[in-house]
């Protein structure tokens, strides 16, 4: 290939991957009979510049492969991808590899190491090499100021920023930016005082990073006055700050006001359209989240992941599994929010085959060791009943969070392997994990069900004393239901008075699980004070109705329970009717108690008819039953 016409291919690379046709560009670079550096450095900036980390990477190391040495132009491209990406370990592996090319000193370099580690927060790698730098720049001083904004080292953040040569309205807005991550309202608006009469002028970014953290105060006036501050300033037709008065408006559910703001915007990119996407999933409107989606110019990850997550939360879960098998088939690569939604779905419907096929996905996509990956995989195969799943799930975690281990101590306490639950509290304390409410939840709720009073009592009496955790009607409720199991329904309500008294108000899940234990130990006199205490509570609630009509029917007292259901229909409270489903091939088949119009409901009862036959007659066989 002469030189011309390698540097037309290179051009046409860079004009095709600056304009998102990433494929295009591959497919002409894949093509090229010769390739140098440049052309090489073309397609690896172009997989960076659009957040295709992963390939980036992977063409770096088929470069070295091929035998051509990486410049400063590469190194820059390759440690971005990899900054973008979290991935410091390949990061410390470039870094040594620029070292003994002789690249250190190189100031682009010097400033993508610095940018890599401070976007993975390690900013006291990053300090090293900003020492070791000759002469700074403004995008070094920049980059280190972000390092240490990032991590919440303020106070190394604003040494930095007091001897800055140049402090630039960049420098400002990072800072202002790290104190709104951090969720420091009132300090990152003193610094966007100082802005001002420094003549800085806030643009876009800081506008958009003060909106950012209105949206977490717990005051939404805050948010509505920095909303006049940017119309009166100009900045709020900027499509950055529009995007974020839209969040600010969803996050404090203000949503009319949400669909005005995006109604306004002029210019709507992908983060506009994706969300109110989320806005609408919010809110429960699964249907005009659709309709958004469908209108929405293009669709990314992020479109997708939003529309998967939404119908998992809102209990759509066949819709979350059909979104996500179409994501696949539009080649949109899933990423850990979305296969963590599409795991939840399984969970919810209980689909075990549909989620080892979404194991499969993460096995091959490589997500197997990620922690918020992992995690939905133990509460998916817990919920499916699958312990041997669990354990193999948690397992691969490479770090392990809390959650993690809440998750296995909840799946063996469902599965009523309360050992291996106490087993896995044990091992937790050895790996240093602290312990918080929920942990406790798990393992009352397993000693509960295994009958393991003593252990109970010491678990709950250890949350205070031994990790200074308080009780909270999660904790009393279990211990309710743990002793009312032991007949023990005397200690149980003084349980629930002492707590009440503590607290200030009946707790209403507590005194359910109160009227539950005597209902179960058919207790008349605590379980009728349980009950006047719960319809107090909360008087539109049908169950305390229904458990206490169940304690007067077991105690023969048919009357007084015939009083208690009509106050029930009296209040036009109706008994939740029990529901089941099954898979069936690529079907979900959803059976309710005293539905009598499902399709199926004569071959369901046919089959129902035989089997109560079967139990009845133990010598009698069924051959060739046609339904």
């Amino acid at each position: 290939m002469s030189q011309r016409n390698l540097f037309r291919t290179t051009s046409k690379i860079v004009e095709l991957s600056r304009g998102g046709m990433v494929a295009a560009a591959r497919k002409l670079f894949d093509e090229m009979l010769e390739r140098d550096t440049i052309a090489w450095n073309a397609m690896i900036t172009g997989y960076a510049r659009l957040g295709l980390s992963q390939q980036a990477l992977s063409l770096f190391s088929n470069m070295r492969i091929a035998g051509v040495r990486p410049d400063d132009f590469t190194f820059t491209a390759a440690l971005s991808a990899c900054a973008n990406a979290g991935n410091v370990d390949y990061g410390i592996k470039l870094h040594a590899l620029v070292i003994t090319s002789g690249r250190q000193h190189s100031l682009p370099v010097s400033n993508s190491l610095i940018d890599l580690y401070g976007k993975c927060i390690r900013p006291s790698s990053a300090a090293k090499i900003f020492d070791s730098m000759r002469e700074p720049n403004e995008v070094s001083w920049c980059s280190m100021l972000h390092a240490y904004a990032k991590s919440g080292q303020f106070d190394d953040a604003h040494r930095l920023f007091n001897g800055m040569p140049n402090r630039n309205f960049i420098a400002w807005n990072v800072l202002i930016a790290g104190y709104s991550r951090h969720g420091k309202f009132e300090v990152a608006v003193d610094l966007f005082k100082l802005m001002q009469t420094s003549n800085c002028r806030g643009d876009s970014w800081t506008f958009s990073s003060l909106m950012d953290v209105c949206a977490k105060s717990v005051e939404p006036s805050h948010g509505t006055a920095l909303h006049a501050c940017i119309h009166k300033s100009g900045w709020d037709l900027a499509t950055e700050t529009q995007n974020s008065i839209l969040s600010f408006y969803i996050e404090i559910g203000c949503h009319k006001d949400a669909v005005k703001v995006f109604e306004s915007i002029n210019y709507r990119t992908q983060v506009s359209w994706n969300t109110m996407i989320d806005a609408y999933m919010r809110t429960g409107d699964v249907s005009e989240a659709l309709t958004l989606f469908l209108e929405a110019p293009e669709q990314n990850v992020i479109s997708w992941t939003t529309m998967i997550v939404g119908y998992a939360r809102n209990c759509h879960g066949e819709n979350a599994l059909a979104f996500f098998t179409y994501m696949l088939r539009s080649n949109h690569r899933p990423d850990e929010f979305a296969l963590g939604a599409v795991l939840l779905a399984c969970a919810n419907l209980a689909f075990i085959g549909n989620g080892r096929m979404i194991h499969g996905c993460i096995m091959q996509y490589g997500f197997a060791s990620y922690v918020y990956v992992g995690n939905g995989l133990i509460n998916m195969y817990s919920k499916c009943g699958d312990i041997d799943g669990m354990n193999g799930a948690f397992r691969e975690i490479r770090s392990k969070d809390l959650v993690s281990w809440n998750e296995m101590i909840f799946g063996f306490a469902f599965q009523g392997q309360v050992e291996k639950a106490l087993d896995m509290h044990k091992n937790m304390l050895l790996s240093g994990v602290k312990p918080d409410k929920v942990t406790f939840i798990g393992l009352l709720m397993a000693c509960s069900h295994s009958g393991l009073l003593e252990t109970g009592i010491s678990l709950l009496e250890s949350m205070d004393r031994v990790h200074g955790l308080n009780w909270e009607e999660d904790h009393v409720a279990c211990m309710v239901d743990m002793l009312g199991r032991a007949g023990c329904t005397k200690a149980a309500t003084k349980l629930v008075e002492d707590y009440s008294e503590k607290i200030g108000r009946r707790p209403s899940v507590a005194s359910k699980a109160l009227l539950g234990a005597c209902s179960m130990q058919g207790d008349l006199r605590f379980g009728k004070k349980a009950s006047e205490g719960l319809l107090i509570v909360d008087p539109s609630d049908e169950m305390g109705y229904m458990l206490l009509s169940n304690l007067y029917s077991a105690s023969a007292q048919w009357n007084e329970a015939e009083i208690v259901r009509m106050a029930m229909t009296g209040k036009r409270l109706k008994r939740k009717p029990g529901c089941s489903w099954i898979q069936v091939r690529n079907s979900v088949m959803v059976f309710v108690s005293g539905d009598l119009l499902h399709p199926c409901i004569l071959a369901v009862c046919k089959i129902l008819q035989l089997i109560k036959y079967e139990m009845r007659n133990q010598s009698y066989l069924a051959f060739d039953v046609v339904v």
